[in-house]
């Protein structure tokens, strides 16, 4: 007998697949999601204001683009796919195992609200007007219903009169009134507290006794190990989900903002279900038509493959190669197998850092004997070819010693690359903050790499035909040489700005990283040449404090607050970092915190403009007078105040960890 072709043994694999489905009834779905990207959204039915950012679900927003935003809504996350809970005879119901970590920020100094739930839900739908007390589940009309046919874990944060507290678990069944509730005071568990705090939750159902037992446990870091599920229940009840739900149901996630508002972050979710699937009555003559057809499939798969992909691949060559052609003086063109070779195929170990556009590794190109940092954009797509082309294009006509330079690019089959030259000692990031290991750097190198930094903000600003606004000016942006000298990368956001204008808006929303963003950019949405003054005034800070800007001390909620109360008692040297012993000049540390408040003023218009700040770092003008109390925030005169206490934006300028998957701001990671 012959063997089977390589074809025919694909059909004969393919019809015993599809005799298992069909004879096959309970089924397991096990999945385990996060950190989340963009690439969920076509996993989940996201229902804004819910967004996925930041490496969570945000269940409801997270961006302060609209204050208004952040009050009264609601906002769902589910699964896209339903499953059928019990069989037509209704003699077996799944079971399902969901386990979640969760972080609800609350904004300092505000009261919390409202809640979050993991629900489950007969639809992809919001309830309307379901904001406030309704947690996204029901509303005021529709509430108590058994027509909801909805059952849910709320994590509630706010007490209402039916609630015993404003820190509780419950089960909810088609209400918000909780079937069964805790309190988590007397646990020990505060859901809301002022800073972060990460809970994990297990929500069981045991399909054959007819049980929901709910765990919680607190998980001591974002990314730490998962703690063990405690041994007993924080809450047991006995539910028949037949008399609850759909048969057809979702699983996901639900939270609400009523007239205070917090931020209801899901940060990973794994979750298991058993499920039923119906068995199919017309297959056998589906397959008597389908194979013949699979068959024709499976001969044309790879000419429709290969036509399509070649078609994509030569349209974005295109694309790239029209807009390079177009820029001044084209940079080099590396062949990607070189870029390939001097990675050494892009090896972990050469790996130097990753962020919200790509991976940077480091390559060495024999035949030339030059280090390089190659970037690989992660987005590929036309959304990562706006990214790629839009840093390529300003990068390229930037001329400064104090900018990263920029030796070429590579486009070969969608993979976007940019190529650098190679700083030795890494990231100023790296230096101030990777702990004792790492050798503190003198005064010296640091008032050198805090001129190379203004420096090259100058250049952006002033002295290049295009005024140009960095928009991420941080440490971990910031390179140094073999030498220490500064020079100023990532320009993933960077935007030129037109003749006659002064600022640049994203669509997207507040683009940044959290404690560099000024305060007047989440009002407007608008990226200034005063919100990069606003950023080097928090790099100022670390280098000279050796301090993140959301750091805590001493009761004050922002760093810089408490270097301005030092200010005003005259004891501003006290700031110093630590580490450099009596290693400094006290007359250049009080010049550089002097002029690190003054970038952080709070009213744009009263920090001073580049040419000033290299001035006063150089010595040529006086140090900046700096009023003794921080002056109170004031709204900008193209907007409307609304209704919100204004010290609002100088409580949450607080930062992200140094690599995160994308740009967006969000403060579940505080």
């Amino acid at each position: 007998m012959r063997l089977l072709t390589p074809k025919l043994n694909t059909i004969f694999i393919f019809l015993c697949c599809l005799q298992s489905i069909s004879q096959a009834k309970l089924k397991k779905f096990d999945k385990q999601y996060g950190p989340f990207d963009e690439t969920y959204y076509d996993i989940f039915q996201v229902v804004p204001p819910a967004v996925i950012s930041n490496e969570a679900l945000q269940i409801t927003s997270d961006y302060a683009n609209n204050f208004m935003s952040l009050l009264n809504n609601a906002g769902r996350i589910l699964l896209k796919q339903s499953f059928k809970l019990w069989d037509d005879s209704k003699q077996r119901v799944a079971s399902f195992n969901s386990s979640f970590l969760i972080n609800i920020y609350r904004i300092p100094n505000k009261t919390a609200a409202e809640g979050l739930t993991f629900l489950i839900s007969p639809d992809l739908e919001l309830p309307t007007n379901s904001h406030g007390q309704h947690l996204g589940l029901t509303n005021a009309n529709t509430d108590g219903r058994s027509a909801n046919k909805v059952i849910a874990v709320e994590l509630d944060t706010f007490k209402q009169e039916f609630d015993p507290d404003d820190n509780h678990i419950g089960i909810d069944i088609h209400s918000i009134t909780s079937v069964k509730v805790e309190s988590l005071t007397k646990h020990g568990i505060v859901l809301a507290p002022m800073g972060a705090r990460f809970y994990n939750i297990w929500v069981q159902y045991d399909g054959i006794r007819k049980v929901l037992d709910v765990y919680i446990a607190e998980q001591a870091e974002k990314k730490g190990s998962t703690p063990p599920r405690p041994k007993n229940p924080i809450l047991t009840h006995d539910v028949d989900l037949r008399d609850v739900v759909n048969q057809e149901s979702y699983f996901g996630f639900s939270a609400s903002t009523g007239n205070f508002y917090q931020l209801n972050c899901v940060l990973s979710w794994n979750l298991t279900v058993e499920y039923f699937q119906e068995k199919n009555e017309y297959l056998t003559i589906g397959l008597g038509i389908g194979v013949p057809l699979f068959v024709l499939f499976l001969i044309l798969l790879p000419l429709l493959g290969y036509y399509y992909h070649k078609k994509k691949a030569d349209r974005s060559e295109s694309i790239i190669l029209g807009a390079l052609k177009s820029l001044p003086g084209m940079p080099r063109d590396f062949k990607f197998k070189v870029l390939k070779k001097a990675t050494n195929n892009f090896d972990e170990k050469n790996k130097l850092g990753e962020g919200g556009f790509g991976v940077v590794y480091k390559g060495y190109l024999v035949g030339e004997n030059l280090e390089i940092a190659v970037k690989w954009f992660s987005r590929e797509s036309m959304k990562g070819q706006d990214d790629f082309l839009a840093e390529l294009t300003i990068i390229n006509r930037l001329r400064h010693k104090h900018l990263v330079k920029l030796l070429g690019w590579s486009h070969k089959h969608g993979k976007l690359l940019l190529v650098y030259e190679y700083m030795p000692n890494g990231s100023l990031d790296k230096h101030l903050f990777s702990g004792p290991d790492i050798k503190p750097l003198s005064w010296q190198v640091r008032y050198k790499i805090v001129s190379g930094v203004a420096s090259a903000l100058h250049y952006l600003h002033d002295e290049f035909e295009q005024k140009v606004v960095h928009r991420d000016l941080k440490a971990n942006n910031i390179m140094l040489d073999s030498n220490f000298n500064a020079r100023l990368g990532d320009f993933g956001l960077a935007r030129a700005l037109d003749n006659e204008k002064t600022s640049y808006a994203e669509a997207e929303g507040v683009l940044g990283t959290m404690g560099y963003i000024a305060p007047e950019c989440f009002l407007t949405g608008k990226a200034t040449q005063h919100s990069d003054v606003y950023a080097f005034g928090a790099v100022l800070l670390e280098l000279v404090c050796g301090k993140r800007p959301g750091t805590k001390v001493k009761g004050f909620q922002l760093f810089v607050d408490w270097v301005w109360y030092l200010h005003r008692d005259d004891r501003i040297l006290e700031a110093v970092d630590t580490r450099l012993g009596d290693d400094y000049v006290a007359e250049e540390v009080k010049r550089l915190l002097l002029l690190a408040l003054a970038c952080s003023h709070p009213i744009a218009s009263e920090r001073p403009k580049t040419q000033t700040i290299v001035q006063i770092i150089s010595g040529s003008v006086p140090e900046p007078k700096v009023p003794p109390f921080k002056p109170a925030f004031v709204w900008p005169s193209t907007m409307v105040p609304i209704d919100i206490d204004s010290s609002f934006v100088d409580t949450i300028s607080i930062t992200t960890p140094q690599i995160s998957s994308g740009k967006i701001v969000d403060f579940q990671s505080m």
